[in-house]
């Protein structure tokens, strides 16, 4: 049996039998990332992963996280582990604690067995701007297709059964879309609803702990492990935990989903509408009251603008030190302008600079009025519109991307209006810290592609049920490339 072909659940279950133990799937799990040629990893912890298999000997039956391997966005805080964030800025840095969120998963002896590629400190959406080079997208073994970013190799590692979850970040998508390209499931908690003390920081108040995994009953469980109050993020809330497992079932009889119509008519892809349709139609037999509901297409085609003058903004702020004083390699100079010009013309890349341009600029006191405060003063309008849908809602349902995976060098930033709004629609999520979940929908020929579910803030046992009655209507459990059915 190839054990890492199952889920997380079904691991803990062979576990508990001890037909398998820790140090066997660590080994496997090694094997694997090891023969990976998607450019998935930054580093593998075999070592540090043999030892804490070494130490696991009586499985803990009501643990479900006992002995599974998983992998880490490499931009989370792992003390003695080297640490960049994909950038060359941080070469070499090796945090001297973990983050939260690895604590959590560490105490529950689970065992990190890699850290993984991302887009240069988590800016991107491409997976091909990390100093690796670009992460490439399991489903195609002639590397012609973006697995997606930020949070690439994380999808890719789930997607090729190297590990059964795996942790990534989302700033204005970057677990939801991978996990559409990937066919997995995707999801960002509400802001605050986990920790993201030790979560390098990009933008603050759009960043998001979130996480890949190949079943919602496995998403649940993760957020019951990691959702909480962390006295030392004073962003995190301490609104109660739910059992989320718990509370998943199949009867949504009477719940009301919307979906956003123009945001609907933008996607053009005939194999996504055809699905999303299908799936609609039995969310309905189930019992579901499914409508329409309108936002302007001005405010839908302000989204990518918004979050551009926001992110690079706020991630102009929070990089200030990364000057090769504070972190990153020192380069010799006279002044300290010198050293941070050197440090930072060969530590970051083009796209990085380009962003602390626009983030400068955003920022400066001339600019702020037109630019930074009226980018926020549009934020603000896109959240009261959608908090207004969710008045009458009960969770949002979109497709995830207009497409599936783009080839190498078709993904643009091209200013149409089908590319700003089917393409960005997910920022909502980010601009609004609502709960948001992606998860497979179909097929388009040998690539996956999913569907978006988002609900109003801690609202996630509510959206994870909906979430378990649409991978019951698909079919697609445990969905990876050596279980799908292609």
């Amino acid at each position: 049996m190839q054990f890492l072909d199952l889920t997380i659940r079904e691991l803990h279950n062979e576990l508990v039998k001890k037909t398998v133990t820790p140090l066997d799937l660590v080994k496997e799990a090694i094997l694997r990332a090891k023969a990976d040629n998607n450019n998935a990893f930054e580093y593998i912890m075999e070592k540090e992963a043999v030892e804490m298999a070494l130490k696991l000997k009586e499985p803990e039956v009501d643990n479900l996280f006992w002995g599974i391997p998983f992998a880490i966005k490499d931009n989370f805080s792992t003390k003695d582990i080297v640490t960049t964030a994909s950038s060359n800025i941080l070469a070499g840095y090796v945090p001297v604690f973990d983050a939260t969120v690895v604590k959590k998963l560490l105490d529950a002896k689970a065992i990190p067995i890699a850290k993984t590629t991302l887009d240069e400190l988590a800016m991107g959406g491409s997976g091909t701007t990390g100093h690796l080079g670009t992460t490439f997208n399991p489903y195609d073994k002639q590397h012609e297709h973006l697995i997606g970013g930020s949070s690439c190799g994380s999808a890719s590692s789930v997607a090729a059964s190297v590990v059964p979850f795996a942790l990534g970040s989302d700033t204005g998508d970057s677990v939801r879309k991978p996990a559409s390209y990937a066919g997995l499931v995707g999801f960002k908690p509400t802001w605050g609803r986990i920790s993201r003390l030790g979560l390098f920081p990009f933008a603050t108040s759009l960043d998001h702990v979130g996480y890949f995994t190949r079943s919602v009953y496995d998403a649940a469980h993760l957020l019951n492990l990691l959702a909480g109050r962390d006295v030392e993020d004073a962003t995190s809330s301490d609104i109660p935990v739910d059992d989320y497992a718990k509370l998943l079932n199949t009867d949504i009889k009477g719940v009301k989903i919307a979906i956003i119509k123009e945001i609907v008519d933008s996607i053009y892809d005939k194999s996504i509408n055809a699905a999303f349709q299908k799936t609609i139609a039995s969310l309905k037999i189930r019992g579901a009251k499914v409508e329409y509901v309108s936002i302007d297409r001005k405010l839908l085609g302000a989204l990518f603008s918004t979050y551009v003058v926001i992110s690079c903004a706020e991630a102009t702020s929070n990089n200030a030190n990364l000057d090769g004083i504070k972190f990153g390699p020192y380069q010799a100079g006279k002044t300290y302008e010198e050293v941070m010009s050197k440090a930072r013309t060969k530590g970051f890349s083009e796209l990085i600079k380009r962003r602390f341009v626009i983030g400068s600029f955003c920022l400066m006191r001339e600019n702020q009025d037109v630019l930074f405060l009226r980018a926020q003063k549009v934020r603000r309008m896109i959240v009261d519109k959608v908090n207004d849908i969710f008045k009458d809602y009960d969770a949002i349902f979109l497709p995830a991307s207009p497409t599936p995976a783009p080839k190498l060098g078709e993904a643009s930033d091209r200013l149409s209006d089908e590319y700003l709004i089917a393409d960005n629609h997910m920022v909502i999520g980010n601009f609004g810290g609502f709960p948001s979940i992606t998860l497979p929908l179909g097929f388009k020929g040998k690539l996956p592609f999913g569907g978006n579910l988002t609900a109003k803030p801690f609202n996630e046992a509510k959206l994870l049920q909906i979430a378990n009655v649409i991978e019951d209507i698909t079919g697609f459990y445990n969905l990876s490339v050596r279980t799908a059915k292609l």
